[in-house]
């Protein structure tokens, strides 16, 4: 699904807001979000998941083509574990 699909379905079942927004209500909603892990917080929508920051720590790494060894910084990766809701919606048959 696109950014553009949303806005789409949000003008649609809010009808009285404009497109503009719609689009400043989403980009604010992202932007909280984005915040939020960057301050290390986890985000938590009840029913849909949880995002978390992890860290991948430094390590020495070894380029398989030329038996390098390199040295990778720290960096972070976005963790989602699905709520209990959407877990059982995509379970089902």
């Amino acid at each position: 699904m696109l950014k553009s699909d949303i806005l789409k379905k949000l003008g649609l079942k809010h009808q009285n807001l404009s497109e503009n927004d719609i689009e400043q209500i989403f980009n604010i909603f992202i932007k909280k979000i984005i915040f939020a892990l960057k301050n290390d917080k986890n985000v938590e929508l009840r029913g849909f998941g949880t995002l978390k920051k992890k860290i991948n720590k430094a390590k020495q790494v070894r380029n398989p083509k030329t038996n390098q060894k390199l040295y990778k910084n720290e960096s972070f990766k976005l963790h989602f574990k699905t709520g209990k809701i959407l877990h059982t919606k995509l379970n089902s048959n």
